[in-house]
């Protein structure tokens, strides 16, 4: 199970930081991750792109994937949008964002 594991760094609302073992086999995303560490992150629509309420900030040099047309229209639609905003739902765990670091955006 352990090489199925990556580490992410997750840096509250409050600034403290929890580095979390997060697994690449479950297909699995940001928010889900957050929330399983019962972390601060509501997602209300389930990871559907759908509502901002998993918005976070990208803080480290990793390449993810472009965002959708959904993503790009919740993010218009969200409060403290930056450059580096992503929706944690849209943010899959795979092997290439291991060592991957995000802050929760406020609310």
């Amino acid at each position: 199970m352990e090489n199925n594991l990556i580490k992410v760094t997750v840096i509250d609302r409050e600034g403290k930081s929890h580095t979390l073992d997060a697994p690449t086999d479950m297909s699995m995303n940001m928010m889900e991750v957050c929330k399983s560490y019962e972390l601060p992150v509501e997602g209300l629509c389930g990871g559907m792109a759908l509502c901002a309420s998993c918005h976070m900030y990208v803080l480290s040099d990793h390449e993810l994937s472009v965002p959708s047309e959904d993503e790009e229209n919740m993010l218009d639609q969200a409060f403290f949008v930056k450059e580096n905003s992503r929706l944690g739902c849209q943010i899959k765990i795979t092997d290439d964002i291991n060592g991957l670091v995000v802050e929760l955006a406020q609310v």
